[in-house]
């Protein structure tokens, strides 16, 4: 007999949801300050303290590859979480304590190990709490989850850079710690309601890696026509290779998205330090130049219902297309390059010489942020509604995967530090839009 439908979500929910919203805070707030702290107290060059912060996140972005196959092939999600969070609070306590390069560096790499190790596994622990009862609300979960990152990121964005020229680096980067330990203590306190799914070590299923990898060695064994991972059949289970074969093509559509993410972190860096030389006075109000990025998640939460509910059934509805996740992905993309053309006109002003409003920041960021609604959100859901049981925190590592290369390629790209003023952001709306058509075609 099948179960009952029903449109409420599973009441531990609310522990994975809180989590986020105050690890988010946590994450955002210390991250919002990176780039001003290097310049102002460091002394770090910009292009320097740029390719540091990208670094930094492209390095918490790689993590989730060693987090995921943790979770999935030893510890479960829920153990996985819990030790890599304990990680988390001891990266922010040294930055806190050490207000110097070594602490910066240690603090960092801590943090990027734990932020980075519990991404993939929070992300699919909330996708295995629903049933078939409701798991139609697989999608809006996402949304809310989404919205929750955003709440957190908003308020910490606007607190900590204010926290920092006021009361020192000390408490701007403490602050974000104490938020760190009550998400993990909230996390923890929903430890008898969740579902856990066991890791594929103790279920007999086996990982993505040891599949791509007997394949890979093993490819003069391949008789004609078969594709690339024919060649693990004689050793793995049809089940096993079909699951792998599914992963790889996600990956495939997803490696394109790299780029995307060397532009939008880039609101955390770049357009910070273009607002640090803009007129930072708004209807009176003096703001500090990393609080502007605070208008990201405000928007985040005002275009997530927009999007969901009207955009998206609108197009459906009087043009007839189907809005599909690759779709929108790729419409996103495009997007996102028309933002860095209207950051790069206002950086040319400002190179001409002009003193103008840091108010002029709103379009790009809204352009960026509607891009980001078409990509990020619609990334998540489609990682993990397209992955394989077995593989739910691998796929979505793969995904996260996608920032951490993105990051890299924008650290590579400071540090060299060859293109200056608009022609830095004229290069990646260049590029963006050359890989939106490449996503389109792959998808």
């Amino acid at each position: 007999m099948t179960p009952a439908k029903t449109d409420r979500f599973p009441p531990q929910i609310k522990y994975i949801v809180g989590n986020e919203a105050a690890e988010r805070f946590s994450f955002y707030g210390m991250r919002s300050i990176l780039v001003i702290f290097m310049v102002t107290h460091l002394v770090m060059a910009q292009h320097d303290a740029k390719a540091v912060y990208h670094l930094f996140v492209s390095a918490a972005y790689f993590f989730p590859l060693i987090g995921g196959w943790i979770s999935d092939r030893f510890l479960g999600k829920y153990r996985t979480i819990i030790s890599l969070s304990l990680v988390y609070c001891l990266g922010h306590g040294v930055l806190a304590l050490w207000e110097n390069k070594p602490g910066l560096y240690t603090g960092l790499a801590l943090i990027a190990i734990g932020s980075g190790g519990i991404k993939a596994c929070v992300s699919a622990h909330v996708g295995d709490q629903f049933t078939e009862r409701n798991k139609h609300l697989v999608a809006k979960i996402f949304d809310v989850f989404y919205w929750a990152i955003n709440f957190g990121s908003f308020f910490s964005t606007m607190l900590i850079p204010w926290v920092l020229p006021r009361f020192g680096p000390g408490w701007a980067f403490g602050i974000p710690g104490i938020l760190m330990a009550v998400a993990t203590f909230i996390f923890w306190m929903g430890r008898n309601q969740y579902v856990h799914v066991p890791p594929t070590r103790k279920t007999g299923a086996v990982g993505f890696l040891p599949i791509f990898w007997h394949a890979l060695t093993h490819q003069a064994q391949r008789k004609a026509g078969q594709t690339f991972f024919d060649a693990a059949r004689p050793k793995f289970k049809a089940t096993d290779i079909e699951g792998a074969q599914a992963a790889a093509n996600i990956f495939k559509v997803f490696a394109t998205v790299s780029i995307f993410w060397a532009l939008f972190d880039q609101h955390g860096s770049s357009w910070v330090l273009q607002a640090k030389q803009m007129n930072l006075e708004v209807m009176g109000f003096h703001l500090e130049a990393s609080q502007i990025a605070a208008l990201n998640p405000v928007m985040v939460m005002a275009l997530i219902p927009v999007f969901g509910w009207g955009i998206y059934p609108g197009i459906e509805k009087v043009l007839g297309v189907k809005m599909t996740p690759l779709k929108r992905m790729g419409a996103g993309m495009a997007l996102a390059a028309t933002s860095f053309v209207a950051v790069g006109m206002i950086q040319a002003v400002l190179d001409s010489g002009r003193m103008i409003s840091v108010g002029w920041q709103f379009i790009p960021y809204l352009l960026l942020t509607m891009s980001e609604v078409m990509v990020s959100i619609t990334g998540l859901e489609f990682a993990y509604t397209q992955a394989p049981l077995s593989m739910k925190s691998t796929i979505m590592s793969f995904w996260l995967l996608t920032v951490f290369a993105g990051n890299l390629l924008t650290a590579t790209i400071s540090e060299i530090n060859v293109l200056k003023g608009a022609q830095f952001f004229y290069f990646f709306a260049g590029l963006m839009a050359a890989v939106s058509f490449l996503f389109a075609w792959t998808a």
